[in-house]
């Protein structure tokens, strides 16, 4: 009895403490959607998944924070889809935000995981590595079991689905993005999953004091303006304005989502912050 005690205090520290650590408002449910042809936004008011369908299987990318894994697991299934036919489920980077949830997710699929090898670790246990600018400000989080780590260009298929996994590291070690094709009446579009890019660091990080995390964040903005992109989903939906293209569909129908110019200038953002931050630094 004491035990499960212990257990269930642990629990309940875990969810509270992540509760606390990103604004929480960004848990509230948010209705699915399609974003185009077989592609589908299943994520929360403020993170997003993604789920590709097909009759062989399905993708789920990023499972959001803990409380949001029942909406996701709920969107799902009000699409009409099973978790049980979900065949992997990929992660961008292993923050509570939007890992949280995998475990849940995992239990309920019985789906192994993939994810950048970098961040293998942080998903096994659950705790922030010592190389993440947000060390020591991150919450830890339900441990995720059955894990593989994925490479720059490596393809995950299932079906007649492929997505591919690119490298975008900085935010965390192992940030990944994932682009694949959806189509509509033969109508192809590269979809991207966009990993964050943003240079966000505990309080005492200075970046000036690790180029390492520099350069691996100008890595990533490069290979992320490089992408073949013409719909783009952001980790956190408010980056791309996929909820204001969202409104835009009853008159311009999936065209509102098209955006060939997004990754290119989603990357221009960020990479003048990254420059503001850095000469702020060195003042």
């Amino acid at each position: 009895m004491e035990n499960r005690l212990k257990v269930l205090i642990a629990a309940l520290c875990i969810v509270s403490t992540e509760a606390h650590a990103y604004p929480t408002d960004w848990d509230a449910p948010q209705k699915p959607f399609a974003l185009y042809g077989n592609t589908y936004y299943v994520g929360t008011a403020g993170i997003s998944a993604v789920l590709i369908t097909s009759p062989q299987g399905h993708i789920l990318i990023d499972g959001t924070g803990s409380k949001g894994a029942g909406i996701v697991a709920d969107n799902i299934r009000s699409l009409g889809y099973k978790l049980s036919d979900v065949k992997y489920i990929l992660n961008s980077h292993a923050h509570s935000d939007h890992a949280g949830g995998i475990a849940a997710l995992q239990r309920l699929t019985n789906a192994p995981v993939l994810a950048g090898q970098a961040n293998l670790a942080t998903l096994a246990s659950g705790k922030a590595s010592r190389d993440d600018p947000q060390y020591g400000e991150l919450p830890d989080f339900e441990q995720v079991t059955s894990l593989r780590g994925i490479g720059d260009g490596e393809v995950v298929a299932v079906g007649p689905l492929t997505v591919t996994a690119h490298a975008t590291p900085g935010h965390t070690p192992g940030g990944t993005s994932w682009t694949w094709k959806s189509c509509v009446n033969g109508q192809c579009e590269t979809m991207v999953f966009g990993d964050s890019l943003s240079a966000n660091a505990a309080t005492s990080y200075r970046y000036t004091d690790h180029p390492d995390t520099v350069a691996s964040l100008r890595q990533g903005f490069a290979t992320f303006e490089a992408m073949p992109c013409d719909i783009l989903v952001t980790a956190h939906p408010e980056a791309n304005d996929l909820f204001g293209r969202l409104q835009q569909r009853a008159q311009n129908g999936s065209a509102a989502f098209i955006d060939p110019n997004a990754c290119r200038d989603l990357v221009a953002s960020y990479r003048e912050r990254l420059d503001k931050r850095l000469a702020t630094e060195k003042r």
